[in-house]
């Protein structure tokens, strides 16, 4: 496996991102057409919102798993600040601002975590300020 660093560490997941996807929008696609040429509008009403039920479907089956992960992330980088500074995190930090700070090295999270939340820092930035990148494999 490559060296993680930023420009390679957003993972896609190809069943998922690729063909589920593009199922899902086919399938969206196909009702709306459905719906405006079947004779039985009927049938066609209940395809539109079985495609839009499954759209939704979609969606949180990828937003509640990033939650959670977040939610883990937040309290692993809340110790490891913690472990590191005898303080807890910065309250007025972002979970989006915890999540990209979890690829800076011990060396750089505290000044860096600290440097996020007084210049309100944006994720991007966040990880291009990190010199020695810290992989993570694990999200996805």
């Amino acid at each position: 496996m490559n060296t993680q660093n930023y420009k390679n560490h957003a993972r896609m997941h190809p069943i998922y991102h690729y063909v589920l996807s593009l199922l899902v929008l086919g399938g969206l696609i196909a009702s709306i057409v459905y719906l405006f040429k079947a004779e039985d509008m009927f049938l066609a009403v209940i395809l539109l919102v079985m495609s839009c039920s499954l759209l939704v479907t979609f969606a949180l089956l990828r937003l509640y798993p990033l939650k959670a992960q977040d939610r883990a992330i937040r309290a692993e980088e809340n110790l490891r600040y913690y472990v590191l500074t005898g303080k807890l995190l910065h309250a007025g930090l972002t979970p989006g601002q915890i999540v990209a700070l979890r690829f800076a090295p011990d060396e750089e999270f505290p000044s860096l975590a600290e440097k996020a939340a007084a210049e309100n820092m944006k994720p991007k930035e966040i990880k291009q300020a990190i010199t020695n990148w810290k992989a993570d494999h694990n999200r996805i």
